[in-house]
């Protein structure tokens, strides 16, 4: 690869890699343990993508991290509908009044971890919910309250971001090692002409001596 080479690669910084989603037919794949991902993201948009066909909507859950560096280890996907509402009260009865709860305890998740071959694979899969499920992509994304909304669209750009920062670092990383190489190729050829100057000195001085 040389210098056009590297700097063809500089342009292409922006281009965001897409995340195949396994498909059986016109529907999306199931769920199943042992199933594979390149990254943490990849297995997010796949169940994202399922939940949405299924008709529900899924919940970026908790996660464990390494306690030496703080990469994320294992991660769990659910439903929105995933645990209950905590009802806040004081001495002298509600503080404030109750929103519409989405919470009704529903145990439909996956459990994703990163194992020695740096993918990511699913460990767990919980099918069922406990809730009716709205096929319709748009009724379901409806049922989504403004958190979880948020939530989505806060993954969604930090994803991308991360991405293209993964991209930058990659096309920099191999830019400035095309820098390298050639600087030693002319650090090596700038040493052969003074080689070969001070050759041509000692030959015009033996050849001063014999006159």
């Amino acid at each position: 690869m040389d210098l056009d080479e590297g700097a063809e690669a500089i342009e292409s910084f922006t281009r965001v890699e897409t995340v195949a989603v396994p498909f059986e037919g016109d529907s999306i794949a199931e769920p199943h343990e042992g199933m594979e991902f390149e990254s943490e993201d990849a297995a997010k948009i796949f169940y994202d993508e399922y939940a949405r066909r299924v008709g529900f909507v899924m919940r970026v859950m908790s996660c464990r991290r390494s306690e030496r560096d703080g990469r994320i280890l294992a991660r769990r996907l659910g439903c929105n509908k995933e645990g209950h509402c905590v009802s806040i009260r004081g001495k002298f009865g509600p503080v404030r009044k109750p929103r519409p709860s989405t919470r009704e305890g529903c145990k439909a998740m996956i459990h994703i971890k990163l194992d020695k071959s740096r993918k990511w694979v699913i460990t767990r899969f919980v099918k069922d919910h406990n809730h009716p499920l709205v096929v319709a992509p748009r009724e379901a994304r409806q049922t989504m309250d403004e958190k979880d909304k948020k939530i989505q669209e806060l993954t969604a750009e930090l994803r991308n971001k991360k991405r293209l920062c993964a991209a930058y670092q990659e096309h920099l990383t191999a830019f400035m090692k095309i820098v390298e190489e050639h600087t030693s190729q002319i650090s090596k050829k700038v040493q052969n002409v003074v080689n070969n100057l001070k050759n041509y000195e000692t030959i015009d001085l033996e050849l001063l001596q014999h006159r």
